[in-house]
């Protein structure tokens, strides 16, 4: 998802500088706008429950003292840390989306 994400944000900078903005443009900057918003709200809540996962594990594996948690938790927090760079990307990557999609809307306008 991060590839397309960049290749679509590259392609629309690319249109923007050569002047080639259609007609339909901007419907369609908000279509992938959609797609995109749809990932980020599946990874948040993947990121939830896996923050959550992880927190728990930590808490059991102090409160029983057993090596198992203790191993659980690394394990989903190997798995969380890049949960959160993966997030951060696609909220920036959409945010940078809508920037793009208003200077689009001025200069078709």
């Amino acid at each position: 998802m991060k590839i397309k994400l960049s290749d679509y944000q590259k392609e629309l900078e690319e249109k923007i500088k050569k002047g080639k903005i259609e007609k339909g443009l901007a419907e369609e900057v908000l279509t992938w706008i959609q797609f995109f918003q749809h990932e980020r709200l599946v990874h948040l809540i993947v990121t939830f429950f896996a923050g959550i996962g992880t927190i728990l594990f930590l808490l059991g594996a102090l409160y029983f003292e057993t090596i198992a948690l203790l191993l659980l938790f690394l394990i989903t927090l190997c798995l969380f840390v890049p949960y959160i760079f993966h997030y951060y990307y696609l909220e920036n990557g959409v945010q940078h989306l809508y920037d793009i999609y208003f200077e689009i809307k001025k200069k078709s306008s």
